[in-house]
């Protein structure tokens, strides 16, 4: 392809926003990486095979933004590696975060427009039946091969949501955590235990939350214009008793990940303290009864300890005898 111009400097706000994005884009990738690949064994209808990367070029954005992706992300026609799941076969095969994606075996990949999605098929399809696939890449100048290998994780989408109320949301395939609730996380394990709440949603959802997802679909893309309308009443708060289950399960993936759970409870109490239940689109209007909440997770710490004690399987009850959906004694 013809060389590509300078990029034209980007409207400084617009620019840092959308730095901000893909900051904030790539951290929840790597903080969500352990919780789904060493959960397989709890989230079985949504075992699926994975390359462990992300992708995107400049059209990969809201028209009013391709040309800031341009200028100041760097971003062409050609898809390029925005970020890697760790633990993943990308991350074991070397793939980096700028690497531009040249071709899956033989054929060359899209560029353009429509390039993520067209891409995201054609390598779906190279991956069936296959425990590796190979990738071409341009890194440095250089074209390099790569045989990267398929990686079994818990198949949900992570994402950013374009609203400064501290909030998250689970449509029973998709995770989105807003900007807000990233400002409000104080570190990763905070943030891990917000992500592994909504993943334990997932996991236990029968079917999709049609009110959760129409919300998704609205805060997954950035707009820098104007701020996004908050979320009121839009979404139907859980079940106290549903809420508490996923409060143990998201507390089994946590441990399973190897994330420390003993301070979730004082997480999650800072949380309701400052944004309580009475405050309209707020996360403990969608997630009540706290008191409860922090009694079972307090009761699953310890049985979790109990078992880390006795090196048992990291397994809620009902999935040690077989009882939550499928689960397999991983």
């Amino acid at each position: 392809m013809p060389p590509v111009a300078a990029p034209s400097p980007a409207p400084p706000d617009k620019a840092v926003a959308l730095q901000a994005w893909v900051d904030q884009q790539e951290r929840l990738y790597r903080v969500a990486g352990p919780l789904l690949i060493n959960n397989t064994g709890l989230c079985p209808r949504h075992v699926r095979n994975l390359l462990g990367f992300t992708a995107k070029n400049q059209y990969s954005y809201t028209d009013d933004l391709t040309a800031v992706a341009h200028s100041a992300l760097g971003l062409d026609a050609r898809l390029r590696v925005m970020s890697v799941l760790p633990g993943s076969g990308a991350e074991q095969a070397g793939l980096r975060k700028g690497d531009v994606l040249l071709a899956s075996g033989v054929d060359p990949l899209p560029e353009g427009p429509n390039a993520e999605h067209e891409a995201a098929s054609l390598i779906r399809a190279e991956m069936q039946g296959r425990s590796s696939i190979d990738l071409s890449i341009l890194r440095d100048g250089e074209r390099v091969a790569l045989e990267v290998p398929l990686t079994s994780a818990c198949a949900m989408s992570v994402d950013t949501g374009n609203s400064g109320q501290v909030n998250s949301y689970a449509d029973g395939n998709r995770v989105l955590v807003t900007q807000g609730m990233l400002k409000f996380v104080l570190s990763d394990e905070d943030l891990a235990y917000v992500l592994a709440k909504e993943i334990a949603h997932n996991i236990l959802a029968p079917l999709e939350r049609a009110d959760m997802a129409a919300v998704i679909d609205r805060l997954k893309v950035p707009a820098f214009d104007s701020a996004s309308p908050p979320v009121v009443n839009e979404v139907r708060p859980y079940p106290a008793t549903l809420d508490a289950d996923a409060d143990r399960l998201a507390l089994y993936l946590l441990a399973r990940a190897g994330v420390d759970i003993e301070h979730a409870p004082a997480f999650w109490k800072r949380l309701a303290d400052t944004y309580p239940e009475t405050v309209s689109g707020s996360y403990t209007a969608l997630h009540p009864a706290t008191a409860e909440r922090l009694s079972v997770m307090t009761e699953t710490i310890r049985a979790i300890k109990d078992k880390q004690a006795q090196n048992l399987p990291l397994l809620p009850a009902d999935a040690e005898s077989g009882a939550t959906s499928g689960v397999t004694q991983r």
